[in-house]
């Protein structure tokens, strides 16, 4: 069933009033793909990203403390290492290679070909989803706790932490259907704002433990009774830090604001120097910034919350900073934390959600695998919405059971990514390169197992993304299976001259031709056949039409049909496509409408089982070639006196 069934008249127009052809390309908060294009210098651009990245410190330390305990300093460490060492160089590469803010995806998918590069897209668009929407869910759930933990809000608040962050989540909602401008100055001020009051937090912390120096002995001594020496600590924290994963949020996101960075007049357009090195200062600017907060909150938060209090109901559970502002700063300034946090956190789900509606349109209206209303902004948010609301309910809006779910996505799309790298690297002739990004791989990878196998909760929600996805691209390629499929028609010279003579002698007679040696005795024989069984008179000239189906995963392609006179006797037009029927009968209704001539097809019957041709038609590109050609035809063109004729022998 469609959506113009489902949904009256007036609402169908409200909702795909903004439908384009292609995402608007815009990261951040939403704004119309009509609007201007602005681009901006690359730190503040850093703040754009950086409402997703440097938001998980309103959860990330609570998280570290839970998962690590005491040596949770340690394993942070261990994870700042990753990040500097390891997601840093990967995505300085993935700046380099995508320029135009494609990320690690749409690089695999170039270096992957055909069906194979495709369905690696599909998988990773789930987990990509998995990221973007647990970013949704999780920041408004944390929203929730730093809003209902407030002394200054009444206790009765906490027994409905679903409904608030449903609540949040449908605001979020409501601003995306209104539809609102980009405003990067918003994302400083905020950014701003939010590492100053952390700043505060943690400074202040740090000046506590340095002058009463017993913390940081009864600190080190529950490590040494927990976990024995030294080494044996750090051996734990290696096996837990990829509990600390979240941490390494923000670096898709981190290339994917590239368009948005203020480049050179003199850039060449593929290559723009300025915005690839503006993207590399952001990255590398918010890794450092990132790296130092995630160790020094580490260190604050481990030695002075009492560990009850990370735990599931304790003051500290998703909240480890504002914790400490509320009892070490006092309420006032923990109220000023808590409405940072949470205008912060509100904003990295826009940030997600506007991730959600340029990822989509960017890969599967192209592929064919998304119906067309999915162009349009409006139906998505109600979507991703509905898909947030269950998230959110199914995870009871708790920021420690989500945040499985939210590594999972984040450590695939940056263990996919290091891979790119891996074969970017191979294919430049870069081995030492490429070897240190396949140690990056090994890396990733185990983080990505040990994850999962500690969190299943986040490969479940990422396969139910995956299994929706790839079935709806699926149904959605068949259904649309028989459009058009070409964003142009173009005919060479000599294509344009065959055309021009045939269309003199008043009639167009266009066969079929699945050639196999191109040899003069080959067309004889194919036009002998064809005069005879379809009585083509012998005074009307025949034009051979060749498709070649260079590659079948393709949806949309532009034709350029090239002409071939052999031996001033046989006229070949030819062209390299994606799907036989559907570039005929592109090409006859171009050569009718240029010509003002209906001209005529003539096919062969294919052999074979029928159902097996459909599928072939489907994955292929050939198969059934003669009632594809004829339905396509049928969709395209309702008068059927203007339609082509089609012939079968």
């Amino acid at each position: 069933m469609v959506l113009h069934e489902l949904i009256p008249r007036p609402a169908i127009r409200w909702l795909l009033a903004d439908i384009t052809p292609e995402p608007s390309g815009h990261q951040g908060p939403h704004r119309a793909p009509t609007a201007e294009e602005h681009t901006h210098p690359w730190w503040k651009v850093m703040c754009l990203t950086g409402v997703d990245y440097f938001s998980t410190l309103g959860y990330q330390p609570g998280i570290a403390a839970l998962a690590a305990g005491t040596i949770a300093p340690i394993a942070t460490v261990v994870l700042i290492l990753l990040t500097l060492f390891g997601a840093l160089p990967v995505y300085r590469l993935i700046a380099r290679e995508s320029p135009r803010g494609e990320g690690s995806i749409a690089l695999l998918e170039h270096l992957l070909p055909r069906w194979g590069g495709k369905l690696f897209v599909l998988v990773l668009l789930g987990f990509a989803a998995t990221d973007f929407l647990i970013t949704m869910t999780l920041s408004a759930a944390d929203a929730t706790a730093h809003f209902v933990e407030n002394p200054l809000i009444p206790h009765g608040f906490g027994h409905y932490p679903v409904l608030i962050t449903v609540v949040f989540l449908a605001l979020l909602a409501a601003i995306f259907l209104r539809g609102f401008t980009e405003a990067i100055t918003v994302a400083v001020g905020l950014v701003g704002l939010y590492l100053t009051l952390n700043l505060v937090v943690v400074v202040d912390g740090i000046i506590r433990i340095a002058t009463s120096p017993h913390l940081v002995i009864d600190w080190t001594h529950a490590m040494t009774a927990e976990h024995g020496n030294v080494f044996l600590m750090i051996g734990v924290a290696l096996l837990v830090f990829p509990k600390l994963a979240l941490g390494l949020s923000g670096f898709e996101t981190g290339v994917a604001v590239m368009p948005q960075i203020k480049g050179s007049p003199d850039d060449d357009p593929m290559t723009p120097q300025t915005r690839i090195a503006g993207a590399r200062k952001l990255l590398t600017t918010a890794a450092m910034v990132m790296s130092a907060f995630l160790i020094s909150s580490s260190l604050v938060c481990t030695i002075l919350i009492p560990e009850k209090e990370f735990k599931s109901g304790g003051g500290a559970n998703g909240r480890a900073l504002a914790y400490l502002a509320h009892e070490n700063l006092g309420s006032v300034f923990g109220t000023v934390y808590d409405l940072s946090t949470i205008t912060i956190l509100w904003f990295a789900g826009a940030s997600a959600m506007a991730g959600l509606l340029n990822l989509v349109p960017r890969y599967l209206p192209r592929y064919g695998m998304a119906p067309e209303w999915t162009r349009a902004t409006r139906p998505l948010v109600l979507v991703f919405a509905v898909i947030a609301f269950v998230v959110t309910a199914w995870f009871s809006a708790s920021v420690d059971q989500q945040s499985s779910a939210y590594a999972t996505g984040v450590l695939v799309l940056i263990t996919s990514a290091s891979w790119a790298a891996v074969l970017s690297a191979r294919r430049r002739g870069r081995y030492r390169l490429m070897w240190g990004f396949a140690i990056a791989v090994l890396v990733f990878a185990y983080t990505t197992v040990a994850n999962i196998i500690e969190r299943p909760d986040g490969v479940k929600v990422a396969g139910f993304f995956i299994v929706v996805i790839v079935l709806v691209s699926l149904a959605s390629r068949v259904d649309r299976a028989f459009e058009l499929r070409a964003t142009g028609v173009t005919f060479d010279e000599t294509a344009q001259q065959i055309i021009d003579e045939a269309a003199a002698a008043g009639s167009i007679q266009i066969v079929t031709h699945d050639c196999d040696e191109r040899s003069l005795h080959e067309y004889h024989e194919k036009e002998l056949q064809q005069r005879a069984e379809s009585h083509i008179p012998d005074t009307e000239q025949i034009i051979f039409f060749e498709v070649n189906v260079t590659d079948s995963s393709e949806f949309k392609t532009d034709l350029v049909v090239r002409g071939r006179i052999r031996d001033d006797e046989f006229r070949i037009l030819w062209v390299n496509a994606a799907a036989i029927p559907n570039t005929i009968a592109a090409v006859l209704l171009y050569i009718r409408d240029t010509t003002g001539l209906i001209p005529n097809v003539y096919f062969e019957w294919s052999e074979g089982n029928p159902v097996k041709n459909l599928l072939r038609f489907l994955f292929i590109g050939v198969g059934e070639v003669a009632p594809v050609t004829r339905e396509v035809l049928r969709r395209a063109e309702p008068d059927v006196g203007r339609r082509p004729f089609v012939h079968v022998g």
